[in-house]
């Protein structure tokens, strides 16, 4: 399988020193396998950064298997409780060594942010969110799983 990272620059050799706490799942390295959802993540830092820079990794699934993961097949409550925590600086997924899930775009993060400023129950929001089409990210936890598993295949500037 092919997995994909935006950045501002080719990302050849994933460092987690450079991942920050408060993302979805915790500190990790951030990848999919949907091109046009890291092109976006990429042209996210040309106003900032001058570039966006898409870079490709193969990675075997069949890995998983060997690997401690967790996995998100849909927004639920389940989800929603473990991202509110690790945005807020509580890296549930610390014990995880893949966790495989939706992502916190700007409408689920409007849903998620009504969750936790008390104008929606749990369950309206996740009711909410059961409209939204999920991508999915894969984030890997430690620096060793990504050593050894993801392969640098590529990068390319996206306009």
């Amino acid at each position: 399988m092919i997995l994909y990272h935006g950045s501002y620059l080719a990302i050849e050799k994933p460092d987690l020193s450079f991942s920050r706490v408060t993302l979805d799942f915790g500190k990790g390295f951030y990848t999919t396998p949907i091109k046009d959802q890291a092109k976006k993540w990429s042209k996210r830092f040309i106003d900032t950064k001058g570039q966006g820079i898409l870079s490709a990794f193969e990675f075997d699934e069949n890995s998983m298997q060997s690997l401690n993961c967790l996995t998100f097949e849909n927004y639920s409550e389940e989800w929603l409780e473990f991202i509110v925590s690790c945005r807020t600086g509580n890296d549930i997924g610390a014990k995880y060594q893949i966790i495989i899930g939706g992502i916190a775009n700007d409408n689920v993060f409007d849903t998620i942010e009504e969750y936790l400023q008390g104008y929606r129950t749990k369950e309206q929001a996740i009711a909410k969110l059961r409209f939204e089409k999920p991508n999915v990210q894969y984030c890997f936890k430690e620096q060793s799983i990504m050593d050894k598993y993801l392969r640098f295949v590529s990068s390319e500037e996206v306009k």
